[in-house]
């Protein structure tokens, strides 16, 4: 296995994006004794405008933060797809929502679509639990991390009382995805 991983989600303010991001870092450093940085990108309009987290995940200290070739991007805006779709490996896993987002290059990347919001607001009522059910879709779809691990971050990173709604929210975006590959 590679022992380098670059991470995209892209979004709008608003969507809870971001937390995916420092979840996954968090995973990697306290779970499984990687090294990693997430880096935000906020534009002007914080509330709706396109935003973006980059995470970098090594087994060795990472000299230079800035991501260079993406092997996974989730993207629930084609605003941010329009933006940040930049720096993908040929072949990346790219993640989208398909009533957010609507063009994307299937010649260079393995695109997937799944209704990411649809079954936050479906399964959970808040989407607030964006980010669970996109962490849960992005642990099925690669196999950098353990989705053991993802999970412990989660409940690390989860506000009181929320524990249990964001471990349904990652069950539900992991089991959607082992759908979508059937």
């Amino acid at each position: 296995m590679n022992d380098h991983f670059e991470a995209r989600f892209a979004a709008v303010g608003g969507q809870g994006i971001l937390l995916a991001g420092d979840i996954i870092a968090e995973a990697a450093i306290s779970f499984e004794g990687k090294y990693a940085v997430d880096s935000p990108t906020y534009t002007a309009q914080v509330r709706g405008g396109p935003t973006k987290v980059d995470v970098i995940i090594d087994s060795k200290r990472i000299e230079f933060t800035r991501t260079t070739a993406i092997d996974f991007m989730l993207c629930l805006s084609q605003n941010s797809w329009n933006r940040f779709g930049f720096d993908l490996k040929e072949n990346c896993i790219v993640l989208i929502d398909p009533s957010l987002v609507f063009e994307v290059d299937e010649e260079r990347y393995r695109v997937y679509r799944l209704p990411i919001i649809e079954i936050t607001k479906k399964g959970l009522k808040k989407m607030v639990y964006t980010s669970a059910v996109s962490l849960g879709a992005m642990a099925g779809l690669t196999s950098y991390l353990k989705p053991d691990s993802i999970k412990k971050a989660l409940l690390k990173k989860a506000p009181r009382g929320t524990e249990e709604p964001n471990m349904k929210a990652f069950d539900l975006g992991f089991e959607a995805v082992r759908e979508l590959m059937k």
